[in-house]
């Protein structure tokens, strides 16, 4: 009996499969089940066989006449990924259509193509049915993975040896003899010393080269031309006394961490004797990163309207990029984070209370749990709430209620910029988190006088806190309560040290992370 159509086609399509890899060694069952479902479609040259656009994949792909190119969708900067031409006996989107995903390439027929298509289904039943099949794409998906690492850190490599390490201790910065003034000198000498030499920053010194002060450019129209300062005076007059300083051995990490957080350009390096060593600069250090430190402050503090604030967020994000680039700790990493999240949310409080006339109101913002210990990641959900005093009863509410709808402006400002809205509403537009000092102590004794399981949570969040913008005696007063209030009560520091105790790190017997079921 002759064979039918089907038949005839099935055993062409079975006879082309056999000829590539992996449908030479597919099991005889597999292999027919894979012909009897394909059907061959037609792809005019230049048209979209597959794309992002498309979503999840419908069908399997195995290319029998013609060429496709293979092109990602995205690029990484950095990140160079190839683009491929396949031919016949190739197959495609291996990663995506197991996975259930759009495709994250474009396919694109070079030339009118011929495609066999293998419906979705049918695909994942023949993964089930073939070890062959199913090992072959567990292994390309595997090559995928790999050959993306590999180009990960080979971008990064590129990228850290293009740019001094932020391991690089500040002694080897110092590029030259630090340039320095007597205290009793005038300050028109001075000024000559500093305009000779061009200096942005004129160090003064006592007689054991220890720093007492600095004058930098910033300074000159303010104290100088404007007031009209006699510049017969001593410059030791003139200059900003307490200058920070680090030691020559400190890393530039940590001084990009000290101008972050204090918001200065200059750092004086000093000896183990406390002598000054030299002045590194901002422009010293950010001549490493390709976002400079003041880009982005200069971002932050000029920001007006929430695009300019995702722009200044997007940014801090590039520049910690840049740091995992060149392989800072996660410790120092948070804490650098931390510092320009910091600036940011400093920058968007102040414009809310502006707009919301709370000036000369007694308040503090105040921050919990990660970002309270200075841990904040690139992904960080919202921890904070407010404190504020009102010694009139009857104009409390009032206020609260006032300070409630600036807090909610700041909250959702912070979301646009990346920040989420905390889901368990551990925010200052929370009026439970709005609270005089009193209520706050209040708040804070009932949990440690009843330490249940959900008081500890509470505790182990709430009492990790710090004032980010407003009088920081409110909290440093709240902070010197809590602690005297703690200490009185061993049976509430017990059960925090047990409760801290009983949560292990998720590592299995040979120190692998142990996963949930679905596999997170």
């Amino acid at each position: 009996m002759p064979a039918t159509a089907p038949e005839l086609l099935t055993g062409a399509s079975s006879d082309f499969l056999k000829r590539f890899a992996p449908f030479n060694q597919m099991e005889p069952e597999a292999l027919t089940f894979l012909a009897e479902r394909v059907h061959l479609a037609y792809h005019l040259a230049g048209s979209a066989v597959l794309s992002p656009a498309m979503g999840t994949p419908e069908h399997f792909f195995i290319i029998q006449r013609g060429k496709v190119q293979s092109r990602p969708a995205t690029s990484t900067p950095g990140l160079e990924l190839a683009t491929m031409a396949l031919g016949p006996g190739e197959c495609f989107p291996i990663s995506a259509i197991s996975a259930q995903r759009a495709s994250t390439n474009h396919y694109i027929a070079l030339e009118d193509s011929f495609i066999f298509q293998l419906p979705a289904d049918d695909f994942h039943a023949l993964m089930r049915m073939s070890p062959v099949f199913h090992l072959f794409c567990t292994q390309y998906i595997a090559s995928l993975l790999n050959q993306s690492r590999q180009q990960l850190q080979t971008a990064f490599s590129q990228r850290a040896a293009e740019q001094q390490t932020m391991a690089a201790t500040l002694s080897e910065l110092i590029k030259q003899e630090p340039i320095h003034v007597q205290p009793e000198m005038s300050a028109r000498a001075a000024l000559e010393i500093m305009a000779q030499h061009r200096l942005g920053c004129l160090v003064v010194v006592d007689d054991a080269t220890r720093p007492l002060g600095v004058l930098t450019q910033s300074d000159l129209l303010p104290r100088v031309i404007l007031p009209g300062f006699d510049l017969e005076k001593p410059i030791v007059e003139l200059m900003t006394a307490g200058p920070h300083t680090l030691s020559a051995t400190a890393s530039a990490y940590e001084a990009v961490l000290e101008m972050t957080t204090h918001g200065v350009r200059h750092l004086l390096v000093v000896d183990s004797h406390g002598s000054l060593r030299g002045v590194v600069s901002e422009r010293d250090l950010f001549a490493l990163q390709r976002v400079s430190l003041r880009q982005v402050r200069a971002n932050i503090e000029s920001a007006a309207d929430p695009e300019a604030f995702h722009v200044a967020s997007d940014d801090i994000r590039q520049l910690a990029l840049n740091l995992v680039a060149q392989g800072i700790g996660s410790e120092q990493l948070t804490q650098f984070i931390s510092a320009l999240n910091d600036a940011l949310t400093r920058r968007i409080i102040r414009l809310e209370v502006e707009r919301h006339d709370l000036q000369g109101v007694d308040l503090a913002w105040l921050a919990f749990g990660s970002e309270g210990r200075h841990e904040q990641t690139l992904s960080t959900d919202q921890d904070n709430g407010l404190i504020f005093v009102c010694d009139d009863a009857s104009a409390r509410e009032p206020l609260r209620q006032r300070l409630l709808a600036f807090a909610g402006c700041v909250n959702k400002t912070l979301a646009a910029c990346g920040f989420p809205l905390c889901k368990g509403n551990i925010m200052a537009s929370n009026p439970e988190l709005c609270l005089t000092p009193r209520e706050w102590q209040s708040r804070f004794d009932s949990w440690i006088g009843e330490p249940d399981p959900q008081a500890l949570l509470n505790a182990s969040i709430f009492f990790d806190f710090r004032v980010i913008l407003g009088n920081e005696r409110l909290g440093d007063r709240l902070r010197a309560w809590l602690n005297k209030t703690t200490s009185r009560n061993p049976a509430f520091l017990r059960m925090m040290a047990g409760n801290a105790i009983s949560v292990g790190p998720p590592l299995g017997r040979i120190r692998d992370f142990v996963l949930d079921d679905d596999g997170t």
